[in-house]
């Protein structure tokens, strides 16, 4: 079966590719590279450079791949989450959420794909009591820079659950840290190491049904029950290199 991986140099993409692999998956990866191409083809990927806002461009990337599924982990934020560049990033990220995943997601259905898996967040859940189930509200009357990014996923999670015949999967992802993320010890609640994200992406493949998924560490701010039960997730996984 074959996979177009949108965002494949990433954090969580790079530490996914391996696992696609080893599954005996066919994986067609993404960047906005030639040199990072190059290193995906090491990998076993076939690389294609393509910017995701350039939507005719991604429509024949994704017609020539032919994928049956497409799994969406691009994101634009700065290295390390610098504080100094994150309200450029915010913006940036709102952006790719909006008008990326639009542009995604008419390839995928222009191209008869299956099933769509998109990377969410998973601290943008209205003010109400914890722990949060998938199906609370999101804090859709959040201000300043939230409301920007609450709008990014709002807009990323109705194009991914809401374009038939395309099934979609939501996984709503903790703070990420480790190898590749800038962020080497565990943030704040609710926290997920980058090969646990990983992880869960290629279960919601193998496992997933429609709908939204919570995945991070034990924390008191949402429950991952449904991922544990449904997916077999767990936080704990970790790449042997």
């Amino acid at each position: 079966m074959k996979i177009f991986l949108a965002g494949a140099t990433g954090a969580i993409g790079k530490r996914l590719v391996p696992l696609l692999i080893d599954a005996g998956y066919e994986v067609v990866g993404t960047t906005r590279s030639e040199d990072k191409g190059e290193a995906l083809r090491a990998t076993g990927v076939e690389p294609i450079v393509v910017d995701v806002f350039d939507a005719f461009a991604l429509l024949r990337a994704v017609a020539s791949a032919r994928p049956a599924i497409v799994v969406d982990q691009l994101t634009d934020l700065p290295h390390g989450l610098d504080p100094h560049e994150m309200i450029e990033g915010t913006r940036r990220n709102a952006r790719i959420r909006k008008e990326g995943t639009q542009n995604l997601v008419s390839a995928a259905l222009q191209a008869g794909v299956e099933r769509l898996v998109a990377q969410s967040i998973a601290w943008m859940y209205a003010p109400d009591p914890q722990p949060h189930a998938e199906d609370d509200p999101l804090d859709v009357r959040a201000e300043g820079d939230r409301a920007i990014t609450v709008e990014g996923v709002a807009a990323l999670e109705r194009l991914t659950l809401s374009s038939p015949p395309i099934r979609g999967i939501v996984l709503r992802y903790g703070h990420l840290y480790g190898p590749g993320t800038g962020v080497s010890s565990i943030p704040e609640p609710p926290s997920l190491h980058v090969d646990a994200a990983a992880s869960a992406a290629l279960l919601a493949i193998e496992k997933g049904h429609s709908g939204v998924y919570n995945i991070a560490e034990q924390n008191r701010y949402l429950s991952t029950a449904k991922a544990r039960h449904e997916l077999g997730f767990d936080p704990g996984f970790r790449l042997d290199a």
